[in-house]
């Protein structure tokens, strides 16, 4: 059985120091990243703008969503991932695998990933994380851990409803600080 993690206040305080730019043209810029981009990643990127554009402020991000690895490189969307978006009209269409590269550190305000392996994979990829500008999707929770992988479990429902969190929180982190700008 897993340990879970606590997350390190270095790792808990790179969403709550970072300076937000709601202002002009400039948009926050997330990538969210798993170890192939067809499963939790993409799952993330588009529940994340659906739930955004919903809550009226989706025009303050540009999302998208990339892989540790190379193993699904040009492959679509998973179809557990896809139907889970479905019912709530989101299409996955157009959207391929990617793997995240170390430009994307420069390019993304915030590489959010979903567990420890990809974590420790993107730190290999970056070099490090010298701006704390990588974290879970899960780290802003009450309890702190890894989304499970549904290409092993089997089980998008349980991924669904943990993205779902990691993703309300980090809009309701935004809304606020834009509140306070």
């Amino acid at each position: 059985m897993c340990k879970k993690k606590r997350v390190n206040s270095k790792q808990n305080s790179s969403l709550t120091t970072k300076t937000v730019r709601l202002k002009g043209n400039n948009m926050i810029k997330l990538l969210f990243i798993c170890h192939g981009n067809i499963c939790r990643s993409p799952m993330a990127e588009f529940l994340f703008r659906h739930m955004a554009e919903e809550q009226g402020v989706g025009h303050l991000f540009e999302v998208a969503s990339a892989a540790t690895s190379r193993e699904e490189i040009g492959n679509p969307v998973h179809p557990g991932t896809v139907r889970k978006l479905a019912p709530l009209g989101i299409s996955t269409k157009g959207k391929v695998a990617r793997q995240m590269t170390r430009q994307d550190y420069v390019d993304y305000d915030y590489l959010i990933c979903m567990d420890e392996y990809n974590m420790r994979n993107m730190m290999r990829i970056t070099g490090g994380d010298p701006h704390q500008k990588m974290f879970r999707i899960l780290d802003l929770t009450e309890d702190p851990r890894d989304v499970a992988d549904p290409w092993y479990t089997g089980n998008f429902d349980v991924t669904f409803r943990d993205i779902q969190e990691g993703c309300q929180l980090l809009i309701d982190h935004f809304k606020k600080q834009a509140a306070y700008k």
